[in-house]
């Protein structure tokens, strides 16, 4: 045995491949599968522009309790012949909701795939839905809520997103609703969800072994039975932004800690600047060595961490920075905060911290597309947003060859410290004062 004294240096970066991409249209639907050799677990996740964009005002959180309600049996068998049903492939049913779609995985091993997609087809398209079952889920989701919401945080959350969006419907409420637009739910509510928008076709994602899957009998499992067109999706929202900066507090009394919001509004994930932005927020906010974390946390001691970031949907954005501190500490804390905003936008970033960015961009992308559910994922993103086949091809080079002058460009354009809304979750008593500050201060009445 003998010990290794000098520590071996790291090899060359070793190119990345996504991985081939088909597609197939049938049953008015489409597939599209991303090819992954000798993978004994597949994964495939049906597609339906059915997100919470679609859900009608005051009944936020609709597409929650119909995504939770699916596993509850179908028409064909009750929610214990459904479960044995999936164990018996050694499936996962997932379901999910975001602003864009609703979204029902399964995971299984190649062969059984096809078995697995019949059974998300059957919960996705003829659930069950008995009445005792959705309020029972609905009840559940209203607990959870409440029990979330009496945290700090949601209700900080949800004053920025009405702020931002307020002019703009269903996105200036919480994705998942709120306790109160939750509980006016009904059965009636979900059942007209589903009928209007879980029937049409949709798309397939599908990622495995291709050579061992036929996508056409995916494509008939997945897709047989439905009917609709394909929905024309609406624009973007546009990057609206006030005439100053202003402050919002969320009164929390006897609060020991505030918690911090900043935002404001930025372009959709399909924005050509994708990646000098999420760059510029890396180097901002957006990891441990960023300049907010080192500033707030490291230097000051006023946070356990701090994060900024920029957060895309198909529709919209928003730029965010996220932090809770002590409560006497809290003026401090934004001042400082917005100061590095204010400097990021001013300056730009510097070779050094953007070689660190790159570095930790381009090889999280790599480490994260190592499994097939990541790789549905990416699919997801490409069919969601507009993307070309190869955008993960290109988007690892572009990564690692983004300039500071690009990257300082974007930090420029798309930074506005001057525009945001800086709300504040927090004993009022002790902070309402000292907010004045930072912009013309209102409280929410959440």
């Amino acid at each position: 045995m003998s010990l290794v004294t000098t520590r071996p240096g790291t090899g060359a970066a070793r190119p990345y491949a996504f991985p081939a991409i088909r597609r197939v249209s049938a049953h008015g639907g489409t597939v599209v599968a991303a090819h992954l050799p000798g993978q004994l677990l597949a994964n495939a996740v049906l597609l339906l522009d059915a997100g919470a964009a679609r859900e009608t005002d005051g009944r936020e959180g609709t597409a929650t309790v119909l995504a939770k309600s699916l596993e509850e049996g179908t028409r064909k068998r009750d929610s214990a012949a459904y479960a044995l049903a999936l164990e018996g492939l050694g499936a996962e049913l997932v379901p999910s909701v975001d602003w864009d779609n609703f979204r029902v995985g399964v995971s299984a091993p190649v062969p059984l795939l096809i078995d697995a997609v019949r059974l998300a087809a059957e919960a996705t398209r003829t659930p069950k839905l008995d009445p005792a079952d959705v309020a029972r889920v609905r009840d559940d989701e209203v607990t959870a809520l409440r029990m979330d919401w009496a945290q700090p945080g949601p209700r900080a959350d949800a004053a920025l997103r009405a702020d931002l969006f307020g002019a703009d419907g269903r996105y200036n409420r919480p994705l998942h609703g709120d306790p109160t637009s939750v509980a006016a739910v009904t059965v009636a509510d979900v059942l007209a969800f589903h009928e209007a928008w879980l029937r049409r076709p949709g798309v397939l994602l599908v990622a495995g072994d291709l050579d061992a899957l036929d996508l056409g009998a995916l494509a008939e499992a997945a897709f047989e039975g439905t009917a609709g067109e394909p929905l024309e999706p609406a624009g973007p929202l546009g990057v609206t932004l006030p005439p100053a900066r202003r402050t919002i507090l969320v009164d929390r009394p006897d609060s020991v800690q505030s918690t911090l919001r900043l935002g404001h509004r930025a372009p959709e994930r399909a924005t050509p600047d994708y990646v000098p932005m999420t760059l510029a927020a890396t180097v901002l906010g957006g990891a441990f060595t960023s300049r907010l974390n080192h500033l707030i946390r490291e230097v000051k001691g006023y946070t356990y961490g701090i994060r900024g970031s920029y957060a895309m949907t198909r529709r919209s954005g928003r730029f965010e920075v996220a932090a809770g501190v002590q409560t006497a500490v809290t003026a401090p804390a934004i001042r400082d905060t917005l100061g590095e905003i204010a400097r990021t936008q001013a300056e730009g970033v510097t070779e050094a911290e953007l070689e660190v960015a790159r570095s930790w961009r381009a090889g999280q992308l790599s480490v994260e597309m190592q499994t097939p559910g990541a790789i549905a994922g990416a699919l997801s993103t490409l069919v969601v947003h507009g993307l070309p086949d190869d955008y993960y091809e290109t988007l690892r080079r572009d990564y690692l060859e983004a300039t500071v002058e690009d990257v300082s460009r974007a930090a420029a354009e798309h930074l506005a410290v001057e525009k945001l809304t800086v709300v504040v979750e927090g004993d009022g008593a002790v902070i309402r004062d000292e907010l004045a500050e930072f912009g013309e201060l209102t409280e929410a009445a959440l």
